[in-house]
């Protein structure tokens, strides 16, 4: 699975600052928040927006000031994921879940498959065996961290949107891109990760997610270049 980009941390950067808005709409959505581009541009800028619920308001400004912590922050690490929890779910959980393991039961909508809970050195050794992994390329190493953070069900909420920004920490530190799933594929992406959650087999979701999902600007020729 060759790396799609090979771009500088700094260009990387760049390329994400530039469709910011973008990828935190698609998230949003990904999660069950039902907000327009127009609504999350507004919110973004520091606007005022009329119809949100409060909790919609504050999940995307969650979701702008856990872009701004990946874009600025260097490490990669477990203390970097439960970081991005309590960013991400700041004010949308009780204060003693932010950046903190699960500890009760979840439930997912479309399976009856369960998680276990997670263990702290359990998730700190496989998060580290997973990081590294000489024998495949970071995009590769992404989309599995990712995946597995989804699957995990380690945190009370928001795991896919922890999963999304912490694998794009991956990606940008390494000048790979970014992994956006966009609208018309996230009803795709769903059914496949149903099944994902049920097997724990991700190749195929894997590689959907490499061909369907990969965004970038190759900008040596200083073309636009998605997947």
């Amino acid at each position: 699975m060759k790396n799609k980009f090979n771009l500088t941390r700094e260009q990387n950067v760049f390329v994400a600052k530039r469709n910011i808005v973008d990828y935190i709409w698609k998230s949003a959505n990904l999660e069950g928040i039902s907000v327009t581009y127009s609504e999350t541009q507004a919110i973004y800028d520091g606007g005022i927006v009329n119809g949100l619920t409060v909790p919609q308001i504050i999940a995307i400004n969650n979701l702008k000031y856990a872009w701004q912590f990946i874009l600025g922050n260097e490490n990669i690490d477990y203390k970097a994921l439960t970081h991005i929890h309590r960013l991400t779910c700041d004010k949308l959980v009780l204060d003693q879940n932010l950046g903190m393991l699960r500890t009760t039961p979840v439930s997912i909508g479309g399976t009856s498959w369960k998680p276990q809970f997670s263990i702290e050195s359990k998730i700190k050794e496989e998060l580290e065996r997973l990081l590294n992994q000489p024998e495949k390329t970071k995009t590769e190493i992404a989309i599995e961290v990712m995946l597995w953070i989804m699957r995990s069900q380690m945190f009370i909420d928001g795991n896919k949107r922890v999963g999304m920004l912490f694998a794009n920490k991956i990606m940008i530190d390494n000048g790979c891109g970014i992994i956006t799933i966009s609208q018309e594929n996230q009803p795709t992406f769903f059914k496949k990760l149903i099944k994902f959650y049920e097997t724990g087999d991700n190749v195929d979701l894997k590689q959907w997610i490499y061909e369907t999902s990969i965004d970038g600007i190759d900008l040596n020729n200083n073309a636009n270049k998605s997947s």
